[in-house]
């Protein structure tokens, strides 16, 4: 184990640096405190479940709750830190949401973002896949992060929303900016405002303008969407396509990017799955859990207080199920810590579990299998342009991936 995760020291669950060598210190908690408690840079306590089953239940248990205010004492809620007016629309959506408000949500939502939607962007998909890896080509490589795996999941989602392509650019500033501040304190909590104010008040517009001119969009769609006479507020339409442009790139940029990294640290498995092309699917479910783009299950809260492994979370504590460490669990898989892109049954927690799995899985799995195949079919000779101990991580509390990623063809 690496020296820096010994018991009692003081981590930063959400620093890059942590993050270069999570497993290690999961791989610990696993075998000496399955349930463990620490603490975010904001000061907010945290407990952190990290076995396979453990985290399974976790996810699918009604105890711990995704909205705090239906878990929390009135001396707990009266405590929780003030909230600008403005952001109240991003806290409307599925994520924060249990029950019969989340599946009304989630309802209304799949009848906009249904699978023919997603099926009919292959095309167009490989299309931004081949125009970027042109502009590559030029240039006899890339960075990978900035030049591929981010424009093309942002790309996709954009089009699918019907943003205009003068605008999409804008959504990983104001994304970044938010993921940034997520897990941080006062101040970097605070810088973080004025990215949050512009993405709402861009989103308003854009829903405005669709009620009043609809497209065939997937704005439009969820515009219009009505079930049992119910229809989202305006606040809801916020709050989902804020959550949908948001999920519906970050988390495909680190599989995307981490999925290359792991090959190009594992040659043998990558010059397999070049010499079978067939092999991308079970190929991605393998990088879904071996980089584990979501490093953490976004927060629930203890409705009660919950016994897990022997230790008692507290009614109104703010929980995370670790899904990276969930798919090293040597109970769960043989040999956890091996890329195995032939591996069967492969059980990864990576889009989560229950009510609240991943609605956009199908796409992030095609926008996965299309840019790796096509990158390894067009760059044979792909390698790293730097030395990999000199890459970094992106701070933030859920996801992992990385800041950049030169390669030369």
């Amino acid at each position: 184990m690496n020296t820096t995760f010994q018991p009692n020291t003081k981590i930063n669950i959400t620093s890059g640096a942590f993050k270069a060598h999570s497993h290690e210190f999961y791989a610990y908690l696993r075998a000496n405190e399955p349930v463990y408690q620490t603490m975010l840079p904001s000061k907010q306590p945290v407990w952190l479940i990290t076995r396979y089953d453990d985290v399974v239940a976790m996810l699918k248990d009604e105890r711990f709750a995704k909205n705090r205010r239906s878990a929390m004492t009135p001396e707990q809620a009266a405590k929780q830190p003030w909230m600008p007016g403005f952001l109240k629309p991003i806290t409307l959506n599925m994520l924060t949401m249990d029950g019969a408000d989340h599946d009304r949500l989630r309802g209304l939502v799949h009848k906009a973002f249904t699978p023919r939607l997603i099926e009919n962007m292959r095309e167009r998909i490989q299309t931004i896949t081949d125009d970027l890896l042109d502009a590559a080509e030029r240039k006899g490589g890339m960075d990978v992060i900035s030049e591929f795996a981010l424009p093309l999941p942002v790309i996709v989602i954009a089009e699918i929303l019907g943003v205009p392509v003068a605008d999409q650019h804008k959504f990983r500033v104001w994304s970044s900016a938010m993921i940034a501040g997520s897990a941080a304190s006062g101040l970097a909590q605070m810088k973080m405002l004025p990215s949050l104010w512009a993405f709402i008040q861009y989103i308003r517009r854009l829903v405005q303008q669709r009620r009043a001119n609809p497209q065939d969009d997937l704005t439009s769609a969820l515009v219009q969407a009505q079930e049992a006479a119910d229809q989202l507020t305006d606040d809801e339409l916020v709050g989902m396509i804020f959550l949908l442009l948001v999920a519906g790139h970050e988390t495909t940029v680190n599989l995307i990017g981490s999925g290359i990294f792991a090959l190009l640290q594992h040659p043998d498995q990558m010059d397999m799955l070049r010499a079978d092309p067939a092999l991308i699917k079970s190929a991605i479910e393998e990088l879904l859990r071996y980089t584990t783009p979501v490093e953490m299950a976004d927060e629930r809260f203890a409705r009660e207080d919950v016994t897990v492994a022997g230790i008692t979370i507290p009614r109104g504590a703010q929980v995370h199920g670790v899904i990276g460490s969930a798919n090293r669990d040597e109970n769960a898989f043989s040999d956890p810590d091996r890329l195995d892109l032939t591996r069967a049954n492969n059980r990864h927690l990576s889009f989560g579990q229950g009510i609240h799995y991943c609605l956009g899985a199908p796409l992030a799995r095609m926008e996965g299998q299309i840019a790796i195949n096509t990158l390894l079919r067009r760059a044979p000779d792909l390698r790293l342009r730097v030395a990999a101990e000199s890459l970094t991580w992106r701070d933030g509390i859920m996801l992992r991936g990385l800041d950049r990623l030169p390669v030369a063809f």
